[in-house]
């Protein structure tokens, strides 16, 4: 790994996350899974959101309101919600052109008995990645075994793994020590999420942040056109 590896991200994981999360998987050679860190609740850790008759809706995994934990650290002991949500998403989007080629899917991400937030998130990022057709590999921090603070134990994981590029969620700006990048020899980039095409959702007005449950309902093997396929060229230059 390390002597393939050049571009990486390092990110928490998230509910059933946005297109714009796969796009960066997309983008990198390997990507970190970060959640030996501070939970924070009311977050995209354990919620996010899905097209109803109303808009968006939030779906929330009861997760606890307790902020004194890792994210690897949150378990959630009942396991009522996932047979709720899968209710929720099937009854929203009953009509859905691909709802019926879904059901592997919500099996996979509703029949099984994970309590752990942070495996149940890995777990259903991996399969999605391999259904949208991405071949990045994964990591996750706690087997790498790289100590430190902030920007110190980031510069420490890419090294670790022999990264020469960084790509990075823009929302970091706000706290990287970007001059360390630079004495790292690690080129630092900022992630850029593009105004995506839109597709057709089952109710309007349509909404771009929503889960890639959303994308994968309507447009079936047509999803990766709408997260990076449209701009191929800009792949190919």
């Amino acid at each position: 790994m390390q002597a393939s590896c050049k571009k990486v991200a390092i990110l928490q994981s998230n509910y059933i996350p946005w297109k714009g999360y796969f796009d960066l998987i997309h983008d990198v050679d390997l990507f970190i899974f970060y959640d030996d860190v501070q939970y924070t609740h009311s977050d995209w850790r354990h919620r996010n959101k899905l097209m109803t008759r109303d808009g968006p809706r939030w779906l929330t995994i009861p997760a606890g309101h307790d902020l004194k934990r890792l994210i690897c650290e949150v378990e959630i002991p009942d396991q009522s919600w996932k047979q709720q949500h899968r209710s929720i998403i099937e009854q929203n989007y009953r009509n859905a052109p691909f709802i019926e080629e879904s059901q592997p899917l919500l099996d996979f991400l509703y029949a099984n008995t994970i309590t752990s937030l942070s495996d149940y998130n890995q777990r259903a990022i991996r399969h999605l990645s391999n259904i949208l057709g991405i071949h990045t590999q994964f990591a996750d921090s706690r087997l790498l075994g790289v100590n430190g603070r902030k920007t110190e134990r980031l510069i420490g994981i890419l090294e670790s793994v022999g990264a020469t590029k960084y790509i990075s969620g823009p929302s970091a700006r706000d706290y990287i020590d970007e001059p360390m990048f630079v004495e790292a020899g690690i080129e630092l980039v900022y992630k850029e999420y593009p105004a995506y095409p839109p597709y057709r959702q089952c109710f309007s007005p349509f909404s771009p942040f929503v889960t890639i449950l959303d994308l994968l309902m309507n447009a079936g093997p047509e999803a990766p056109h709408y997260i990076w396929g449209w701009r191929q060229n800009e792949y190919q230059a």
